[in-house]
């Protein structure tokens, strides 16, 4: 990929609590908040379920580039909110859930992305070849497809300007299904309509 993401070092991850409860308000803020804390080129941002006896929502997390200067900085802006938050062992507000999903994306156990390097590029109709090429994105399946079998490179893929790779056991994976033309489509449709579409 052409994207200056290297998926063996050490990334910084930090996890925001918002208290947001839908996917699409999680979309919004990881937008909002991209802007807002001025999040460097090659951060992969995740949405993240909470199922806690505390907390039934959804929280972020934001992977950064190796390196303390980024993630200090963001730090630093987001203990002037009132969001909860967590760095390493460190704790800002009501930082439960921010933790968990700090975790899990440290971990890259789960975690829906939104931001991820290439995902800029992942708009109208590109090549499964690209989505690997051109992104982070480690790798691609069809949804009842005989297991292991992979699409063929060259085949359209409809990104509908909404794409979701999801981290499974450390690789982030974008689930696909059948479309018209034999063609495929991302698993995750926009809904109603594309996220963010007011967000540059």
């Amino acid at each position: 990929m052409t994207t200056p993401y290297d998926p063996s070092g050490v990334h910084p991850v930090i996890g925001v609590d918002a208290g947001t409860t839908t996917l699409r308000e999680a979309d919004h803020l990881i937008r909002d908040l991209a802007t807002t804390l001025t999040l460097p080129p090659g951060t992969v941002a995740c949405t993240h379920l909470i199922r806690t006896d505390a907390r039934r929502g959804t929280a972020v997390s934001f992977a950064l580039p190796e390196g303390d200067e980024p993630a200090e900085e963001i730090w630093r802006r987001l203990t002037a909110t009132e969001m909860g938050a967590a760095l390493d062992n460190r704790r800002h507000g009501p930082a439960e859930a921010a933790a968990l999903a700090a975790a899990e994306h440290t971990a890259r156990r789960s975690g829906r992305a939104v931001l991820f390097p290439g995902s800029d590029q992942l708009t109208g109709t590109v090549t499964v070849a690209d989505l690997l090429q051109l992104t982070a994105i480690d790798g691609v399946f069809v949804v009842g497809a005989t297991w292991g079998e992979a699409p063929d490179p060259v085949t359209p893929v409809h990104t509908q300007d909404h794409v979701r790779p999801e981290w499974r056991e450390g690789h982030l994976v974008l689930a696909l299904v059948p479309a018209a033309g034999n063609t495929l489509a991302p698993f995750e449709v926009p809904n109603p309509t594309p996220c963010c579409a007011d967000h540059p």
